[in-house]
């Protein structure tokens, strides 16, 4: 639902590219098999994204560094992403689309073979700059491509499906990626990696329509899509749920081996947990957030912040603390899909650049969590400490969440 001010239908969006899924209900559209194509890559991407954390040790010594120094890769993908997806939603703004996303998978992958090849950590934080670049790119225009293709009936189930990609790879690309590091050296999955890009550019090249172009109009125009007051509060809501749960679950080993006082071998099985209702929420929200947006997304953000204040004062117990990590997963992510297909409802259809900024806002969300959290972990707090701060941005997050649902039953009286 748009805002009052943006009730006229926009007619610089692209059509869908198949089907008629706008004639039917959400929940019995078939989404085309571009959509799945898209959350293919969304698998390669995320992978790509959390793979270093499991490897750092081996990176560390394989290039003289510290474990600290060499998390340096995870803060350059993050700012990356952060600064580079609106950058270049802007730069590549006149381009067709296929080719935009081709150009972004082979960037990617060249970003890959940079860091798989350096032999210090300066050339492989500039690699894994460009395979954010490339991330970030490909996350601005196959989301818009994805939609579209869905359609205004299915439109969050195609988002739930490339965020469900990114639940994927924690529970198969990451651990898999991880084990393929540390038998063949760090820089395998790297290759890898490299390799299923230029894979994925070869299908879109054959798969995507070629007259898939961008028809947004101008730069003013996407411009335009960014005044409306609503967007902004959507953009902020996805950057407090998302330091809520990353502010926790960025230090989920020392807060299951420390304070649940379980074996570090327990740490792997929750975490798999953890992705695993992470990809059942993502289903469960992409497809009731197109009929039920709010009614969906508000319970969600609520039970997540209750689930962090439960963890902070109950998580000594081991069952507890395991099952805590599961539910976090579910209800945590149960709103990303929603979230992004209201950055699609407000600012309309085919809109790389506010497509874009929502990319932005997770990483925010990421960075802004794992930080604070890392604070009050070494505050008197300790171990109690980064889940207190999730909590206190998930219960943040209601307020963004409030007003946009109160402006949503205003729009929607306006229309009857």
């Amino acid at each position: 639902m748009r805002s009052p001010s943006s009730t006229k239908p926009d007619t610089s969006a692209p059509a869908p590219l198949t089907g008629d899924s706008a004639a039917r209900p959400a929940g019995k559209v078939r989404l085309p098999s571009v959509v799945w194509l898209m959350g293919g890559i969304t698998f390669i991407m995320g992978t790509s994204e959390f793979i270093v954390s499991g490897l750092l040790p081996e990176i560390s010594g394989a290039l003289n560094v510290s474990v600290s120094s060499a998390g340096m890769l995870i803060t350059a993908f993050a700012i990356g992403m952060m600064i580079g997806a609106p950058l270049m939603a802007v730069a590549t703004q006149r381009l067709p689309r296929r080719s935009t996303l081709i150009a972004a998978l082979l960037v990617f992958a060249a970003g890959h073979v940079v860091s798989a090849l350096s032999s210090d950590l300066a050339l492989a934080v500039v690699g894994r700059l460009a395979a954010a670049l490339g991330n970030g790119t490909f996350w601005a225009v196959g989301a818009v491509i994805a939609t579209a293709a869905a359609g205004p009936a299915a439109s969050t189930r195609a988002t739930g499906v490339m965020v469900g990609g990114i639940t994927l790879a924690n529970i198969v690309g990451v651990p898999l990626g991880t084990a393929a590091g540390q038998l063949g050296g760090w820089q395998a999955p790297f290759w890898m990696l490299a390799a299923l890009a230029v894979a994925a550019a070869v299908v879109i090249a054959r798969r995507v329509p070629a007259d898939t172009t961008r028809a947004d109009g101008s730069l003013r125009e996407e411009a335009s899509a960014l005044k409306h007051p609503r967007l902004w509060l959507v953009y902020l809501a996805i950057a407090l749920i998302q330091a809520g749960i990353m502010g926790a679950y960025s230090y989920v080993a020392p807060l299951l081996t420390d304070r649940a006082h379980l074996a570090s071998s327990v740490v792997p099985p929750a975490m798999l947990g953890f992705g695993v209702g992470a990809l059942a929420g993502t289903t469960v929200g992409g497809r009731l957030g197109d009929r039920r947006p709010y009614t969906t997304l508000i319970p969600a953000a609520a039970v997540t912040a209750a689930l962090l204040g439960a963890f902070t004062l109950w998580a000594t117990n081991s069952v507890v603390a395991v099952s805590l990590v599961v539910l976090l997963g579910a209800a945590g992510f149960a709103g990303n899909p929603i979230v992004v297909g209201q950055v699609v409802s407000i600012a309309g259809a085919g809109r790389s650049l506010p497509m874009s900024l929502a990319t932005s806002a997770f990483q925010v969300g990421i960075a802004a969590g794992s930080w604070l959290g890392g604070v009050a972990l070494t505050s008197g707090l300790g171990l109690r400490g980064p889940s207190l701060a999730g909590f206190a941005f998930a219960l943040a997050a209601l307020l963004p969440l409030g007003l946009l649902a109160a402006s949503h039953r205003k729009a929607q009286s306006a229309q009857n």
